[in-house]
């Protein structure tokens, strides 16, 4: 069966916004390379959702959390898409990761956190140095909650530091985006498929 992959766009623009998103930019080209592996992609755009404040994977009426929760367990590939904002991650990719932060205390009948199995990758874009920072951040936070990081599993595009130029508004991508792309979808794919058929153990009765 194909891999399924989830794919969190934490840009702060929602759906309905008349600017273009480079998250999305970036996202859209990752899902198009996925596609070479049979690895199919949904996208989430967190901005368009009703995500509460909290550590748990119901913070109660209102919260559409639990839907997103769901996709991201039926997916064995977690792809967090991220602008950089004051050199940090954006505060919906925060938030997203501050809801994933259940998985520590929810587990399977193995003792394995639900989270398990399941490989992540990361992609970054912005207008400032900063991309190393913000994928360093993301990869703490996605490996303490259970997921698997490949090797070179991050894609990312910094333009000119106090420049103007936005990614999604390039005439071209550059090599070194399409090459970080294709390793990233390529690695991620294998471990996926790995994992899919070899799960960790569990703890031991």
């Amino acid at each position: 069966m194909p891999l399924k992959a989830l794919a969190l766009n934490a840009t702060l623009k929602s759906s309905s916004s008349t600017e273009k998103s480079s998250t999305a930019h970036m996202l859209d080209l990752i899902a198009r390379e996925f596609e070479k592996f049979d690895v199919i992609t949904t996208t989430v755009r967190l901005a368009d959702h009703n995500i509460k404040p909290g550590v748990t994977s119901d913070e109660g009426e209102g919260d559409e959390w639990p839907e997103i929760r769901r996709k991201i367990l039926a997916a064995d590939i977690l792809v967090m898409g991220t602008p950089i904002w004051m050199g940090q991650p954006g505060s919906i990719c925060k938030r997203a990761l501050e809801r994933m932060d259940a998985f520590l205390s929810e587990k399977d009948d193995a003792g394995r956190m639900v989270s398990y199995g399941r490989v992540a990758a990361v992609a970054v874009v912005g207008n400032e140095d900063g991309a190393h920072h913000v994928s360093a951040e993301l990869y703490q936070a996605l490996n303490d909650v259970g997921f698997t990081l490949p090797a070179n599993a991050v894609a990312y595009w910094v333009g000119e530091a106090m420049g103007s130029v936005n990614f999604v508004d390039l005439k071209e991508v550059p090599d070194v985006v399409t090459n970080t792309i294709s390793m990233l979808t390529r690695n991620t794919a294998h471990l996926a498929g790995l994992l899919k058929s070899s799960q960790y153990p569990g703890e031991e009765k």
